[in-house]
């Protein structure tokens, strides 16, 4: 979710980031660090900060940090001010202005009927529509998240129960949204009416589970349940679990970047294995982009399924031939600008051997700006290889995302503004090829499987938004201003 609403954007990212996961647990003892467990295993959908609330029968604890899950919530001291039975967790990632700890979640509020706790992964874009309609009805707002509308429409609701007054809350928004919600005697899920966020139900010794992905379900020896349903609302109580479905049925669309690149290659989304989905786009770019070559490499490592699939459906040999370093990070990078000329070298280096005098196909999952596949063509290149050429296992971005996803302006975006031979000569490779829209859905949506999603969101790809966009002029207005803060 984003600062007021709509997806800010990060000015120098040359790369897609989805915006947060979401975990929560009801029913076992010491919930806080299961909910750290799951945390973890989500740390790809938000690496900049982190907070769980927990609730132990008398009164609601939060704790809220910058940083990783492994260097702040592992700590004793910590995990001993989240006692309880129960509780909710985030990972954020954020963008230009939206440090601090005022944009961590969970949000938690004391209501009039008592406390509640929100975590958030997606979009609403009318935010800032909905929040200037609170503001002149006296609400005060304290952070600059989407995530704190959805608060204050609950806690300005004219319902008298919890659910009602959440389920009425939920009505107003547009956008994407996954939540896991936390009272005092219940938590709740929900997934927008498209099921544009991924968001799933599991089982921990009887402890019911809310999280964005089925890996998180997998580090605690949890049971996969279900998915929650595009529109559903699940009420969890220490008596079992209720379903409701207070929207209009509408044919769901998924966010097909899961499959491309957001989701963990282990977490199955909808029924579907998202490294065996990832393989599947590979071999598709295969039969759609051949090329007479020696070796296929991925761009690691997102890239490497989609160059497996690639390199047997080729029958080519598959390759490391770039090597990445996973201990690398952003506060490493910051201090010098000597250092942050070094670019990719610090994360990437060439494995010579495997790369010279050969005709090298790299697979990566996406060009976004395509400065970073310029600076990796360079470095295969002064690797010897006689021969670079691109495949790339998504279509070519050609919009922005304002359903969670961290994207550059349309007009930052390489394929917007260039053609496809035009993109070849920029990142400086002997050929470029693209899965295409077709093939992208042919690999993803085979028959028998994701019956219940016939199509998907695929906006970044084709312009076309399945919601309405009702805050976008304001948010360009507010972009180019540099006020907008992504939380998650």
């Amino acid at each position: 979710m984003t600062d007021s609403g709509l997806q800010p954007v990060d000015n120098e990212a040359d790369c897609f980031h989805d915006e947060c996961g979401v975990f929560g647990i009801f029913g076992k003892p010491e919930a806080a660090t299961v909910v750290t467990l799951g945390l973890h295993a989500l740390q790809h959908r938000g690496q900049e900060a982190a907070g769980i609330v927990a609730f132990d029968g008398q009164q609601f604890s939060v704790e809220r940090h910058v940083g990783l899950i492994g260097d702040t919530f592992t700590k004793r001291s910590v995990m001993d001010r989240l006692p309880g039975d129960r509780a909710i967790g985030h990972n954020r990632y954020s963008t230009t202005g939206g440090e601090g700890l005022r944009n961590i979640q969970p949000f938690f509020a004391e209501f009039a009927g008592g406390g509640f706790a929100i975590s958030h992964n997606g979009n609403i874009t009318n935010a800032l529509t909905l929040q200037s309609e609170l503001q002149k009805r006296g609400s005060i707002f304290s952070s600059t998240s989407d995530t704190e509308v959805i608060l204050h429409l609950i806690a300005t609701s004219e319902k008298t129960r919890i659910v009602p007054k959440f389920i009425e809350a939920i009505s107003k928004l547009e956008g994407a949204y996954s939540l896991v919600g936390l009272s005092e005697k219940k938590m709740i899920g929900a997934r927008d009416p498209l099921g544009i966020r991924p968001l799933c139900i599991g089982d921990l010794d009887g402890a019911y589970i809310l999280a964005s992905e089925t890996c998180a379900l997998d580090i605690i020896g949890a049971r996969f349940v279900r998915d929650v349903a595009p529109g559903e609302v699940v009420v969890i109580t220490s008596t079992g679990i209720e379903s409701h479905f207070p929207f209009d049925k509408k044919s769901p669309r998924l966010c097909i970047f899961e499959y491309v690149y957001f989701a963990r290659p282990d977490s199955n989304i909808e029924g579907r294995n998202v490294y065996e989905a990832r393989k599947k786009i590979g071999e598709e770019l295969a039969r759609e982009c051949p090329v007479d070559a020696d070796v296929i490499i991925p761009v690691p490592d997102s890239g490497t399924p989609a160059a497996i699939g690639f390199a047997q459906q080729a029958n080519l040999p598959f390759e490391l031939g770039i090597i990445r370093n996973h201990y690398v990070g952003r506060t490493f990078i910051a201090p010098s600008s000597a250092i942050r000329h070094m670019g990719v070298k610090l994360k990437l280096n060439p494995n010579r051997n495997m790369i010279e005098g050969k005709r090298v196909v790299l697979v990566d999952d996406s060009i976004v700006r395509g400065t970073t596949s310029q600076k990796i063509v360079k470095l295969v290149r002064e690797a010897g290889a006689r021969e670079v050429h691109m495949r790339i296992a998504s279509p070519p971005t050609m919009s922005s995302c304002f359903y969670g996803v961290d994207t550059p302006e349309k007009s930052k975006l390489l394929a917007s503004r260039m053609s496809v031979s035009d993109m070849a000569d920029f990142i400086r490779v002997d050929s470029l090829g693209f899965v295409s829209i077709d093939g992208l859905y042919r690999a993803i949506r085979e028959p028998g499987r994701n019956a219940e999603c016939p199509q998907f969101c695929d906006a970044c790809f084709t312009g076309d938004y399945p919601t309405t966009l009702t805050d976008q002029e304001d948010y360009v207005n507010l972009r180019s201003m540099s006020l907008l803060a992504n939380n998650g």
